[in-house]
């Protein structure tokens, strides 16, 4: 399955490696900035794209990351659900 996923991400890794570094850090943190203060249903989206692609980062790397690296990872794409949770779950 891994490999099925590897070979079906090389386009769109390729055309990510093309942009400046900065770029996709700033649509991320863009997407994640409104999902945050749209909040509700339109947040909770909004908050899913940013959530999606860091999962799908996070897969990809997986093998090559070490243990402090992984601990890292998971720990802003639990941040992330956290957000999109309280996003979702009105006080």
């Amino acid at each position: 399955m891994r490999a099925r996923i590897e070979q079906a991400s090389t386009p769109a890794v390729t055309a990510l490696s093309r942009v400046p570094a900065f770029l996709p850090f700033l649509v991320m943190l863009a997407l994640m900035l409104a999902g945050i203060f749209v909040g509700g249903t339109l947040g909770t989206v909004l908050l899913a794209v940013p959530l999606l692609f860091l999962s799908w980062l996070l897969f990809l790397t997986w093998p090559h990351l070490g243990l402090a690296e992984r601990v890292m990872r998971g720990a802003v794409l639990l941040l992330v659900v956290g957000i999109a949770v309280t996003q979702i779950i009105p006080r």
